[in-house]
């Protein structure tokens, strides 16, 4: 498998993935969504957010944009807008990473923040990116569990290669 197809199918998985949980959480109460559970966001809605809020800022860094919608500088968006925004960003995400050629995959990148400083590839970044969406699903699967949504689904990579692409 080539780098960009690994990086593109992993787009369509971060975009399908999400989809999956935002069509879920549309069914649970506003209770649910709110409720506060000891975890690194402690509900399911502040955790939506974070992810949103993090796929704005790697858009920015992997498609070389100066400016991006810092999410964390606003008030948490109610339910509607998270579902939307997050939706909208990974649809974007997903048809810009499957528009780099395989040399553009492996542009080397400088990020130079108040957090960290670092020069990789492009691919580790969207990489990083989608491994960091996927821990925060695992999290809303476990805070959905604590205030008990139980009907949770499969979203493993895996899962999504099994359902998408069946071997022939």
């Amino acid at each position: 498998m080539s780098l960009k197809k690994l990086m593109t199918n992993y787009a369509q998985y971060n975009l399908w993935a999400n989809d999956q949980f935002i069509n879920w959480l549309s069914t649970k109460t506003d209770e649910q969504l709110h409720a506060e559970i000891p975890s690194s966001y402690s509900g399911i809605l502040k955790s939506l957010h974070h992810i949103w809020a993090v796929e704005e800022y790697w858009y920015s860094v992997i498609c070389e944009k100066i400016e991006f919608v810092n999410l964390y500088t606003q008030p948490i968006a109610d339910k509607h807008e998270i579902f939307q925004g997050l939706r909208n960003r990974s649809k974007i995400l997903a048809d810009e990473v499957q528009a780099f050629s395989e040399n553009q995959l492996l542009k080397n990148l400088e990020v130079n923040n108040p957090w960290f400083k670092a020069n990789y590839e492009r691919y580790e970044y969207i990489q990083h990116l989608f491994n960091h969406s996927t821990y925060h699903r695992g999290q809303i699967v476990t805070i959905g569990r604590n205030v008990g949504i139980l009907d949770g689904f499969m979203t493993d990579y895996n899962y999504f290669n099994i359902s998408m692409h069946p071997s022939a």
